[in-house]
């Protein structure tokens, strides 16, 4: 059996923290499966290796699939910190982030730009019949922190970090925009790899 890894305990932000930035391409109705991309990067500069899994879509295997995918890598050794964009993948599939950390040993920063709707998401898990386990994921996830980036806001879910050392790797990792450089090079890639064009 295979032993939990020991949890990293980030003391100091170095400029050249590695992270993996998760986000997901998109999909079409009827699409069984999406694309979930995983970037390492150094900070916000340099990028060092593109990871992919497939996911069902509306499925529940987004948390077992990252944490495979962050296990296997070559690159597990070299990451402090694992990021995304929302706890959602692939429509309503959902990253149990407390368990992702456990497994890993990695602290999870799920980063959005605008605060979740908890009553709109309640709402459409509904209609799944695994409702109750959908929505128990999403109260896991825990607190939202409102976390100021410049002029903007931000908003954080956490596992295995506190806010103050999240918001110092997102100001070190946020180049353009409000989204980290490891989730939005995701993004784009996986949206590269599924239409063909990031610009789609």
């Amino acid at each position: 059996m295979r032993r939990a890894p020991q949890a990293t305990q980030i003391c100091e932000v170095k400029p050249e923290i590695r992270v993996l930035g998760l986000d997901d391409g998109p999909f079409r109705r009827g699409d069984k499966k999406t694309l979930l991309v995983g970037t390492v990067f150094r900070g916000g500069i340099q990028l060092d290796g593109v990871l992919c899994r497939w996911i069902e879509v509306d499925g529940r295997d987004s948390t077992d699939k990252i944490v495979e995918m962050v296990t296997s890598s070559k690159h597990a050794g070299q990451l402090r910190v694992i990021m995304s964009e929302s706890i959602t993948f692939g429509g309503f599939n959902l990253m149990d982030i407390k368990e992702v950390h456990e497994k890993t040993g990695l602290p999870v920063i799920a980063v959005t730009r605008d605060r979740p709707n908890m009553r709109k998401v309640r709402l459409a898990l509904k209609k799944f019949p695994d409702f109750r386990e959908r929505w128990e994921l999403v109260k896991k996830a825990g607190k939202i922190y409102s976390v100021k980036l410049g002029e903007r806001r931000v908003y954080l879910q956490l596992a295995g970090i506190e806010v103050g050392k999240a918001k110092e790797i997102l100001e070190i990792t946020t180049v353009r925009g409000l989204l980290p450089e490891p989730v939005r090079v995701a993004h784009l890639i996986a949206t590269g790899i599924v239409k063909g064009d990031s610009a789609a």
